[in-house]
């Protein structure tokens, strides 16, 4: 790769939804990358839709982890590496399923992604801000919200 010039192009993404992502693993994962001329690499997470098909409900608490988690990897990688986080919300699994997840039901798990995400974690502080930016009085992030 190193050779072909391909990584003056192109910028990877690493892409991992689970709420218990393998750091040592992604951090190697960018080494590697590295190892092959990449300079700049993204990550992807996911605020919705990666949880299942038929899924109608994100589920807070599992994308807040996987926030958490590209974090704690984003820590441990050297500077000047990560170029951004893109944030994913999938709404279906491929085009011959139904949609999952809508946009609507998902917005409070958006949120909490993106202020846990702009903030560097998640705390009471956040969850404040949360609430208050959405007009909520308590706001669930491990069981299912409506």
């Amino acid at each position: 790769l190193s050779g072909s010039g391909v990584p003056q192009l192109v910028q990877p993404m690493i892409w991992d939804y689970a709420a218990d992502i393998d750091v040592e693993g992604k951090v190697q994962l960018l080494e590697k990358y590295r190892r092959c001329g990449f300079s700049r690499v993204w990550f992807a997470s996911a605020f919705k839709g990666a949880t299942g098909a038929n899924q109608s409900l994100p589920l807070i608490g599992h994308h807040l982890r996987n926030q958490l988690e590209w974090l704690r990897v984003a820590s441990r990688s050297p500077a000047g590496v990560l170029e951004g986080i893109a944030l994913t919300g999938w709404q279906r699994y491929d085009h011959f399923s139904v949609l999952c997840e809508l946009l609507p039901v998902a917005i409070p798990s958006l949120a909490v992604c993106l202020q846990a995400l702009k903030n560097g974690g998640y705390s009471e502080k956040v969850k404040e801000n949360v609430e208050k930016l959405l007009g909520m009085s308590n706001l669930e992030i491990d069981t299912f919200m409506r």
